[in-house]
């Protein structure tokens, strides 16, 4: 095993105390980052079936709008000088909002209508109904290019988090989990070697008293056929008498 292929770390209880909770976090972070990732991609397959419905839709609405411009065109005549006469402020707005997904800000747009518009008295003459129409038309027009561009907006969001949230998860589960499951394996291996040395220490140790005490119990047999330690026991013996006697 590399030192590249796991953390630099000296290997002691601690060390293995430390590694096994830092190998818990990294577990859970990955889990929590896992399940954020699955919600995400949920909302985004969502968004995207809104999107297609949505571009499906304006389709149909700018065509009838076009071709309801082209009859108030053919009935009323030309009307744009007018329109762009009596045009001072917006009649259709937009308002922001946030929405939260997963811990990811979305922004929504929405629009609403601010007034009426002052041009109502076009028409008046002739093509009234074909100018309501055309109204009608591209108010819902506009509408749906709001609802468009707020998902195009969540879409392109979200694409971009999903990509950040899959490296991270990828990261975890391929690079930092593998590596504390490396070291937390190198400090065991270690550990287990020095208790094996030590093992093997204090054996040694205990070899070496035992061949000590048998070294002096040889002596001591020695000097017993010898005589030495003997007589020495003997005159103990006759002091411990002499002292029993005087009393």
């Amino acid at each position: 095993m590399s030192g590249k292929e796991r953390l630099p770390i000296f290997p002691s209880r601690g060390a293995q105390m430390l590694m096994k909770a830092r190998l818990k976090g990294a577990q859970k972070g990955h889990s929590l980052l896992k399940k954020k990732a699955d919600a995400l991609q949920m909302r985004f397959r969502m968004i995207l079936g809104k999107i297609i419905q949505t571009k499906t839709l304006m389709g149909e609405v700018m065509k009838e709008a076009a071709f309801s411009l082209a009859e108030a065109k053919f009935t009323t005549g030309e009307f744009n000088q007018v329109v762009l006469q009596n045009v001072t402020k917006a009649q259709i707005k937009i308002r922001t909002k946030k929405d939260n997904v997963a811990g990811v800000t979305l922004p929504v747009f929405e629009s609403y209508q601010d007034g009426t518009d002052t041009y109502e008295l076009a028409g008046l003459a002739r093509g009234g109904q074909q100018l309501a129409k055309l109204k009608k038309n591209y108010q819902s027009a506009v509408k749906l290019l709001v609802e468009l561009a707020s998902l195009q907006t969540s879409f392109v969001t979200l694409d971009e988090v999903i990509k950040i949230t899959n490296r991270r998860v990828n990261a975890i589960e391929h690079v930092i989990i593998p590596r504390i499951e490396r070291t937390l394996a190198y400090i065991i291996s270690e550990l287990d070697e020095l208790e094996r040395e030590e093992f093997y220490r204090l054996k040694k140790i205990q070899d070496k008293k035992r061949i000590a005490r048998a070294k002096a119990d040889a002596a001591k047999a020695a000097l017993i056929a010898e005589g030495k330690l003997a007589n020495e026991n003997a005159a103990n013996m006759l002091d411990e008498g002499d002292e029993d006697l005087l009393f």
